[in-house]
């Protein structure tokens, strides 16, 4: 069954964000923009999507879409989110405002999926259960070429009823290889080591065998879904247990084409489009040349590098590659007791052109000017 949630309530924070002309609102607005790769035919996370929910023991699952903008309660209360956890923190996590941010995770399809009626009432009538999410997400993040702020992400879960089912590690181990052999091919070599969530207990993650020859290479997550999540969910844990999975979408379209650089999936170039083919390895259609510069600046101590990245994402666009942190330096004498000096070497490179010096000098001398207004830098 689909489920589609009302958006109501997206639509008029939306709506107050679209008021808005400041710099945080113009940036969630164009991220809120950007296409949802996962619902794009044509898209290697598409067909990524359409592999994992064509698994045997998920043709029966519910598929529930959620809204991308909703309360920090929703997002991060329910799943055992430390009060400290930096997800909670601006620097992490996109704010519309002080109690709405942009979707971190997909998980979050838990919280509504449970709150439909259709299920409300399978759940009363003591049948096993699952569901699965997927879209965007959004996380403030470091630029290189295997990051970007705005990525995919699907979500599963299933529910029993413990006097019917005790899910068990060797149940996360099927549901991971089940993935695995989804995305990668039946032959492909994997192995599990324990891992943490923080809202499931025991987990596990897969690695596979990226060449065939030792390079193992971390790609899913999966865990037994903590009591007091379920509780918290108004699911009875002492009747109920489940597992759950959640991963990135690039993450593994990356790994099975050996893409070099992660914005080749947004590419509108057609010929890079037709390589993107999930088990094909991507062959550069050309190379671009990098162009470096630097920037150095003091700022007041407090500064947060994640805001910075955003500030270089809005400025520059796809165009940066690379921000890479050079070096920091304090000295009260001669920057103040309250200041520190930061250097950053920035990598411009376009994935489908050459870029000329005086286009990056004029993009790197907005970037100093936007720095200085927006963080009361000096540049040195």
């Amino acid at each position: 069954m689909d489920i589609n949630i009302s958006r109501d309530e997206e639509k008029r924070l939306r709506a107050e964000v679209e008021s808005r002309n400041d710099f945080e609102a113009l940036r969630i607005r164009r991220y809120l923009a950007m296409p949802d790769l996962s619902r794009t035919p044509g898209s290697p996370l598409y067909e990524l999507v359409q592999r994992i929910r064509a698994i045997p023991d998920f043709k029966q699952f519910d598929v529930i879409d959620v809204p991308e903008i909703m309360g920090t309660d929703i997002v991060f209360d329910p799943f055992d989110f430390p009060k400290d956890h930096p997800a909670r923190s601006r620097s992490d996590s996109y704010f519309v405002d002080d109690t709405h941010v942009l979707r971190t995770h997909t998980t979050v399809m838990w919280y509504y999926w449970l709150k439909e009626k259709s299920v409300q009432e399978r759940i009363a009538a003591g049948e096993a259960i699952g569901a699965i999410s997927f879209g965007k997400v959004y996380r403030k993040d470091e630029i290189d070429r295997k990051h970007m702020n705005v990525f995919h992400q699907i979500d599963g879960w299933y529910l029993a009823r413990k006097e019917e089912k005790i899910i068990t590690i060797d149940d996360l181990k099927k549901v991971l290889s089940d993935i695995a052999k989804a995305a990668f091919g039946p032959e492909v070599k994997y192995r599990f080591n324990p891992d943490t969530f923080p809202y499931t207990d025991p987990s596990l993650e897969m690695e596979i065998d990226k060449d065939g020859n030792g390079t193992w290479v971390e790609v899913l997550g999966a865990g037994i879904v903590k009591g007091s999540v379920l509780d918290n969910l108004g699911v009875d844990s002492s009747v109920w247990n489940g597992w759950a999975f959640g991963f990135g979408l690039e993450r593994l379209a990356i790994i099975s084409m050996e893409l070099p650089d992660i914005r080749l999936l947004w590419s509108p170039d057609e010929r890079v489009k037709k390589q993107l083919v999930l088990g094909t390895k991507f062959k550069e259609v050309s190379k671009y040349p990098p162009v470096v510069r630097d920037i150095s600046f003091i700022v007041a101590k407090g500064f947060v590098p994640n805001d910075y990245f955003d500030l270089v994402r809005e400025v520059a666009g796809d165009l940066v590659e690379q921000v890479e942190l050079v070096d920091t330096y304090e000295n009260d004498q001669k920057l103040g007791a309250r200041n520190v000096s930061y250097a950053y070497r920035i990598t411009y490179r376009s994935i489908d052109r050459t870029l000329t010096n005086d286009e990056v000098n004029a993009l790197h001398a907005k970037l100093e000017q936007e720095t200085k207004e927006n963080f009361s830098a000096k540049i040195r």
